[in-house]
């Protein structure tokens, strides 16, 4: 029929870490000139931010989907750049993500078990796949910014936290001797959005006027063996159903700085509901490089379809 003979299609395979999940573009991503994954960010943004709706939002997506673009990257080492994105932008980094990426291109056959070097828009990162999937992920050198900000949250009171970078910019929130639950998420979004507005507000930011756009409360694990459960808030105002590989990252960076986890002592990071991250860290030249490793599972590989006359074909933007 007429109305199906010109329709455009994206190729893409999901997959889910932790349950946070990842869609990986196979095909139809953005045609871009090969720079630097910092400025294919600027020039997605600028020109074909309309795919990146397309691919993410609803009919054909979900507010909880991260996607990943795969280019060619200047810098010899590396395997690829990838650009992370979700529904509301892009992203500098995405620990999930990356897990995510390194076991779909295992599965189609593009890598076998090894390290290897990606660049993202806020620097190289390096992962190793191993025999049995598990992924390492050694991220961008990552620090607390400031410690104990204290602000007033209208409905909630005051909240104490600490800014750290772990490849986005987090403000991290103790919950001392509560436990968090999945039964509480829609109060857990309430309260972390909330932080976050009254942090744009204040005007309290990362370095160099960063927007903070990650919050992250954390408390003590009921589950045995595990050092701490965390809710994450991202982007979009969803939450982070993985333990989060930059949050954990950039949680790292706060443990190290008061003296509460030692170079190579591995941390167990539960996420709401239940999924673990290990993370570890070492110092190189004075850094510190936080490692994370987790599993992905590849659940899907399809076809997005276009329409022409379809009202829809760039997303449904709740937001």
């Amino acid at each position: 029929m007429k109305t199906f003979s010109n329709m455009k299609r994206i190729e893409i395979v999901d997959s889910h870490t932790g349950g946070e999940p990842t869609r990986f573009v196979l095909t139809g991503a953005p045609s871009i000139p090969r720079v630097s994954m910092a400025e294919a960010v600027q020039l997605l943004r600028s020109n074909y931010d309309d795919v990146r709706r397309a691919i993410i939002l609803e009919p054909r997506g979900s507010d909880v989907h991260v996607g990943a673009y795969f280019y060619p990257s200047n810098d010899p080492r590396c395997l690829g750049g990838v650009i992370f994105f979700n529904n509301v932008g892009y992203l500098g980094m995405c620990g999930h993500g990356t897990i995510g990426v390194a076991t779909t291109l295992a599965y189609l056959g593009k890598i076998d078990p090894g390290p290897y070097f990606l660049e993202t828009p806020v620097g190289i990162i390096r992962f190793t796949l191993a025999v049995d999937q598990l992924v390492s992920i050694m991220n961008v050198p990552s620090y607390r910014y400031a410690k104990g900000v204290s602000i007033e949250v209208p409905g909630f009171g005051k909240v104490v936290g600490d800014i750290a970078w772990g490849g986005n910019w987090f403000f991290l929130v103790d919950l001392k001797n509560r436990t968090l639950y999945p039964t509480e998420i829609p109060e857990l979004i309430d309260f972390t959005s909330s932080i976050r507005s009254e942090l744009a507000l204040r005007q309290i930011t990362g370095a160099d006027g960063a927007e903070i756009d990650h919050i992250e409360l954390f408390c003590h694990s009921p589950s045995e063996g595990i050092d701490s459960r965390n809710f994450v808030l991202c982007p979009g105002k969803v939450f982070d159903r993985s333990p989060c590989g930059t949050g954990t990252s950039a949680k790292l960076a706060c443990l190290y700085a008061d003296h509460l986890i030692s170079e190579g002592q591995t941390w167990r990071q539960e996420s709401i509901i239940g999924s673990v991250f290990e993370g570890k860290i070492q110092i190189q030249a004075g850094e510190l490089i936080p490692e994370i490793s987790g599993y992905a599972h590849v659940h899907a590989e399809s076809k997005l379809l276009f329409q022409e006359n379809d009202p829809f074909n760039t997303g449904i933007d709740l937001m």
